[in-house]
C-alpha cells in the first residue's frame, strides 16, 4: 500500500549475524513470514514451522522467522543466543533474521509492508503477538495473515495450493 514502487524484494533486512541483505535471493519462492520468540506460549511452533519447512523446501517454500522483543519480552536474548536456542531446542534449519519491531516506531519496513497488505482481526495493522504468520506467493504477493493460534500444519493446504 506504499506509494513508492518497492517490492517486497527490495526492502533491506539484515540476517541474524547481522549481515545486511534484501529479500531478492527469494524471489520467485513461497515465503512464510514469521516473528518469532523463545519464551512465548508459541515457541513450540519451531517444530511445526521446521517440519513444514523440510517437507517443502525442495518445492519452493522457505520460511524467514524474524525475532521479535516486542510482546513482554518473550525474545530477550542476542542473535548468538537466539540461534543456539533455535538449533539447539527445534534443529531450526529455515533462515533466521535480525530481532525487529514488528509495530511502533521503529516499525520495521517488511513488518509495515506487510501489514499493509494482509490487516488482520477485523481489520486491525498491529502486529497482536508472537507467531503472526505472513503467507507470500512466488511473485511476492501477501496472500495470507494468520495469528499465532493457527498452528503452523494448518497452513498445509495453502501453501500446497501456491507451491502448484
Amino acid at each position: 500500500m506504499s506509494t513508492t514502487a518497492t517490492s517486497l524484494y527490495d526492502i533491506p533486512v539484515s540476517t541474524i549475524d547481522n549481515t545486511p541483505i534484501t529479500l531478492e535471493p527469494y524471489r520467485g519462492k513461497v515465503l512464510l513470514v514469521v516473528n518469532v520468540a523463545s519464551k512465548c506460549g508459541f515457541t513450540g511452533q519451531y517444530k511445526g514451522l521446521e517440519e513444514l519447512y523440510r517437507k517443502y523446501k525442495d518445492r519452493g517454500l522457505v520460511i524467514l522467522g524474524f525475532p521479535c522483543n516486542q510482546f513482554m519480552a518473550q525474545e530477550p536474548g542476542n542473535a548468538e543466543e537466539i540461534q543456539s536456542f533455535c538449533s539447539l531446542k527445534y534443529d531450526v534449519t529455515f533462515p533466521m533474521f535480525a530481532k525487529v519491531d514488528v509495530n511502533g516506531k521503529n516499525e520495521h519496513p517488511l513488518y509495515t509492508h506487510l501489514k499493509g497488505a494482509a490487516r488482520g482481526t477485523l481489520g486491525t495493522r498491529g502486529i497482536k503477538w508472537n507467531f503472526t504468520k505472513f503467507l507470500v506467493d512466488r511473485t511476492g504477493n501477501v496472500v495470507a495473515r494468520r495469528g499465532p493460534t493457527t498452528a503452523p500444519h494448518q497452513l498445509t493446504a495453502d501453501i500446497e495450493h501456491l507451491l502448484g
